[in-house]
């Protein structure tokens, strides 16, 4: 073809596909844009957790200069058996030590403001509110010898129970449980507690005793420690000594779930009751917490049980924490009430324990005591609160 004609032809169609404007030799009108949507506004970045401790002053601890520091120096004198060969508590403790065992409570007062250093503590959403719950030593009626009033074993740790412990290579996994058995060459979670309720006698675990009532044993788990009277009125100690793995679910949460509880009632007095009036559920409300404690036989001396730290619990100055965020052994100043009550509950105490159901900043398990007296105040205990911590000075926060 000829390429004048070509270009040609092809001119003549660019001029058809043109307005008609636009062959008679005028500008086109702009073309109409279309309307642009409007964009909502791109939300805003998250703000980043708070510091879960962060430095305060010794004006901010309402209550701290009406405390008995005095009655705190024991539970301090623990925490040194445990930490004093420690950096950042040897200087603290060797104070302490020149102390003696009960200085006066101004003298008390004196050395924590001297040797610490308080840091509050705070939620990640920045508020300073949490929870303050309650625990004690209970002493339930148990045997060395199965019967049929002795029917509920209190089991030591199982033989074939995996601890399987990734820190090395993963150390954000330092705080799990990973408990598992072999099936064939695979490794798969350990049996809950409804399973082994239901394996019954073909549970290999070794029995330390048999207790009288499930319910008392089902607290002993809850709690980790424990006395067992036995028939001849004399006492044995139990404290933890390992768990099976799965979390720890609140059985009051299942009954309130069933429709059998509102919150208000959820206590273990609460519990109990309801135990007693559904026995034919007993089992099935038990086995909504798939967790399972085993037991180690303790000295059955005046001490207190032994908490997370390796040292004896002290009643009303030991509290049990979450060690993510408040290190072992470090005094707080809790800010809360009595349970059921408005009546401030201000004092120094110890973070000795740890548990599995505390977990948070501001969260705390008091410790009241051993025996039925101490049990019926942490079985009412579900208190709102604020927490400092004090470190030794030179001593930093633990990272996250």
């Amino acid at each position: 073809m000829n390429p004048v004609a070509l270009h040609t032809g092809l001119l003549a169609l660019a001029l058809l596909a043109l307005p008609a404007t636009a062959r008679d030799g005028e500008c086109p009108p702009p073309p109409v844009c279309p309307v642009c949507p409007i964009c909502p506004d791109a939300a805003p970045p998250a703000p980043p957790p708070a510091e879960p401790l962060q430095p305060a002053a010794w004006s901010e601890l309402d209550g701290w200069l009406r405390d008995r520091h005095g009655q705190a120096w024991p539970a301090l004198l623990q925490s040194c058996a445990a930490l004093a060969a420690r950096p950042h508590w040897s200087a603290a403790c060797r104070a302490a030590e020149a102390l003696g065992k009960n200085p006066s409570d101004e003298n008390a007062r004196i050395y924590f403001e001297t040797w610490f250093v308080p840091w509050r503590a705070v939620n990640p959403d920045g508020t300073r509110e949490g929870m303050v719950t309650g625990y004690y030593e209970p002493i339930i009626a148990g045997s060395r010898e199965a019967s049929t009033s002795h029917r509920w074993p209190v089991h030591a740790p199982p033989d074939d129970m995996l601890v399987v412990d990734l820190t090395e290579t993963h150390p954000d996994l330092r705080q799990m449980r990973l408990r598992g058995r072999l099936e064939g060459n695979r490794v798969v979670p350990y049996w809950t507690r409804g399973e082994i309720t239901r394996m019954g006698e073909d549970f290999s675990a070794p029995v330390l005793f048999w207790a009288e009532n499930a319910v008392d044993l089902f607290f002993l788990h809850v709690q980790g420690s424990g006395q067992i009277e036995l028939p001849d009125g004399s006492r044995a100690r139990v404290g933890y000594a390992d768990q099976n793995g799965h979390p720890y679910a609140s059985i009051g949460r299942w009954l309130i779930d069933q429709g059998e509880m509102t919150l208000d009632q959820v206590s273990m007095q609460g519990i109990r009751e309801w135990a007693r009036r559904n026995p034919e559920r007993l089992v099935e409300m038990l086995e909504a917490n798939p967790s399972y404690v085993f037991f180690r036989e303790l000295p059955a001396t005046g001490d207190g049980p032994i908490g997370a730290l390796g040292v004896p619990l002290t009643p009303e100055r030991s509290i049990a924490v979450d060690p993510r965020h408040i290190p072992q052994g470090v005094p707080v100043f809790l800010s809360a009430t009595y349970p059921l009550s408005d009546k401030p509950l201000r004092r120094l105490v110890l973070a000795q324990d740890t548990g599995s159901a505390i977990r948070g900043v501001v969260r705390a398990d008091f410790y009241w005591g051993t025996g039925a007296d101490a049990g019926e105040q942490a079985g009412r205990m579900k208190q709102s609160g604020r927490m400092w911590a004090l470190l030794p000075r030179g001593m930093t926060p633990p990272a996250d």
